[in-house]
């Protein structure tokens, strides 16, 4: 399944998961996590590069690894194949963090109350 990737905007119009992938300072590490989106939109979850994983509910991870970073981001699909990128983060610890967690779900129940 192809996806369309939305990111997601707090109130102010912000997306974290947007200025998350500016601020990595790589050129080459931002470009690689950038084209692994646009892989997804292409060849979905048969893109090369990228796991993912259910974390609980329709809460999903995607799992980039490049240059021996790993950098996960949160998403959700609501509706038909449009996946909405929560949140970010670059893993450090073996288990996801609990705190990283509870944003993207508390980020996933504003945008499910918003599109009621």
């Amino acid at each position: 399944m192809k996806f369309i990737i939305r990111y997601w905007r707090n109130p102010s119009g912000k997306a974290p998961v947007e200025g998350y992938i500016d601020d990595v300072d790589n050129k080459e590490e931002r470009a690689e996590i950038l084209s692994t989106l646009s892989g997804i939109q292409l060849y979905g979850t048969d893109t090369v590069g990228v796991d993912f994983r259910q974390i609980e509910g329709k809460l999903w991870e995607l799992k980039i690894r490049v240059y021996g970073n790993q950098h996960r981001i949160f998403y959700v699909v609501l509706r038909g194949n449009e996946m909405i990128l929560l949140h970010a983060y670059l893993k450090k610890t073996p288990r996801a963090p609990v705190r990283e967690i509870e944003i993207a779900k508390q980020r996933m129940k504003q945008l499910k109350e918003d599109n009621k």
